[in-house]
């Protein structure tokens, strides 16, 4: 198992080095001077050629990109320009938000994903099946940002049943925090419910046709061992790797959703900092959702060897 997760490793680091470089040779390139974009009009010649100083962008390129990539390497993310603070602080002050609201919004979509694919698979053209995937491509073709709009709509500004928008933090009560994120977690995870119904479905469909299966019902099985048991534990995988994906996203930050219900997580503290051109927050945020991005992978790849032993030898 040791060298399997090593292996592992060694292919995610593309993963981390790649967005880095990426993000890092972009905001070099971008148009404009960043230092007097920070300082804002009223800035003097001075303050500007200062500012450049400290974040060293009077230096080549080069090295710009390996100092920064000494700094990334030991974590040191730098200080904010805005909000004059340690970006490491900024980020984990918006952690909890994020964390929260990707809980609550996975768990919904995994609950509604995994058992309509699973009907859907069982009653194979039937009326479940047609209405399950019909449903699901809606959720999937439905803009999130517009579908939490909607819900806002109705059960906020309607019935009043919700918070129009707002975050109530946890150490003022669990189930008041889990009321102010139900709607974001709603219209986040029914979108992604869609997809991970279709898929579901469709490895179903895969291991439900074979010669285990029909041992199985032969050996007079009862029908729920045979789906839950034997059926879907081979048809995990390709589930876990969307589960895994949409975990990786919605703790990189739900930006669209966390503008519209005014979340204080990460994906608003990435949108700000674009807005006022304060890069090493956004180069601490891309940082950020690489890193989430690689150990959710190797979680999920751990998870593919207890499934499958097979995969560790591959």
């Amino acid at each position: 198992m040791i060298f399997f997760i090593m292996r592992r490793l060694i292919t995610l680091l593309p993963t981390l080095i790649v967005p880095l470089f990426l993000v890092f040779t972009l905001l070099h390139l971008s148009p404009g001077d960043p230092a007097a974009v920070m300082l804002g009009a009223d800035a003097t010649a001075q303050q500007v050629q200062a500012l450049r100083e400290q974040l060293g962008l009077n230096d080549p390129f080069l090295v710009q990109l390996f100092t920064w990539l000494g700094r990334m390497a030991t974590l040191d993310l730098g200080d904010s320009i805005f909000l004059r603070m340690p970006v490491m602080d900024a980020i984990l002050q918006r952690l909890e938000p994020t964390i929260m609201l990707t809980l609550y919004a996975l768990t919904i979509a995994v609950v509604v994903g995994m058992v309509s694919g699973i009907v859907a698979a069982v009653n194979r053209n039937g009326v479940l099946d047609q209405v399950s995937m019909t449903v699901a491509m809606v959720g999937v073709s439905m803009p999130e940002f517009w579908f939490g709009l909607m819900l806002i709509v109705v059960f906020a500004v309607e019935f009043r049943l919700f918070p129009v928008a707002g975050y109530t933090p946890l150490d003022q009560g669990f189930w008041a925090c889990i009321w102010s994120l139900t709607l974001p977690a709603v219209s986040v995870g029914l979108v992604q419910a869609g997809f991970i119904a279709r898929i579901t479905r469709s490895s179903m469909l895969d291991v439900i046709g074979e010669d285990f299966i029909r041992t199985a019902r032969a050996k007079g099985l009862p029908s729920r061992v045979v789906i839950l048991r034997h059926a879907l534990k081979n048809a995990l995988i390709p589930v876990l790797t969307v589960i895994g994906i949409t975990f990786a996203v919605l703790m990189g930050g739900a930006i669209a959703i966390e503008t519209v219900f005014n979340i204080p997580g990460i994906g608003r503290l990435l949108v700000n900092a674009v807005a006022r051109r304060d890069y090493p927050v956004i180069q601490g945020v891309v940082l950020f959702m690489a890193l989430t991005f690689i150990f959710i992978n190797l979680f999920v790849d751990i998870l593919y060897g207890f499934i499958d032993p097979r995969v560790k030898n591959q």
